[in-house]
């Protein structure tokens, strides 16, 4: 198996909660090197760039002002398996289905403020990665 990379958003739920500290550690204890982070402020453009994918869902404007509502932190996690491995720590995106010892049933308050975001995909996860960090800012 290869190393790969996959993007994760610690979101806005959570910097608000200062869990930024836990949750990596969460990602270090479970393996993930995390090789670029940074903390922002979505703007309207960046939040509805990156989910244009749900542009046509019923839930699109409100998942836009609620990543646009507080500080996020973007980063990117490497280690074998990465994407899924990711998906697997965050656990189920309703936290009330979330497996123990996840992210999302440890920290999540509800499947909107579920605190991270990972990418589905390698493919998707290149693409996530590229929209928020340059090839410079990611130090392996």
């Amino acid at each position: 198996m290869t190393v790969q990379r996959t993007l994760s958003i610690l979101k806005p739920d959570a910097t608000e909660r200062n869990l930024t500290g836990a949750i990596n550690a969460m990602f270090e204890k479970n393996g993930f090197r995390i090789v670029a982070q940074k903390r922002l402020r979505l703007t309207k453009e960046q939040a509805e760039g990156f989910y244009a994918v749900h542009k046509e869902r019923p839930f699109y404007g409100e998942l836009v002002s609620y990543m646009m509502s507080g500080p996020v932190v973007v980063q990117v996690l490497e280690k074998e398996n990465a994407v899924q491995a990711n998906r697997d720590l965050m656990g189920a995106t309703n936290p009330a289905n979330a497996d123990e010892g996840t992210i999302r049933k440890t920290f999540a308050e509800s499947i909107e403020r579920n605190s991270v975001h990972g990418s589905d995909s390698l493919e998707n996860a290149a693409t996530e990665i590229k929209f928020f960090f340059t090839d410079a800012e990611i130090v392996g």
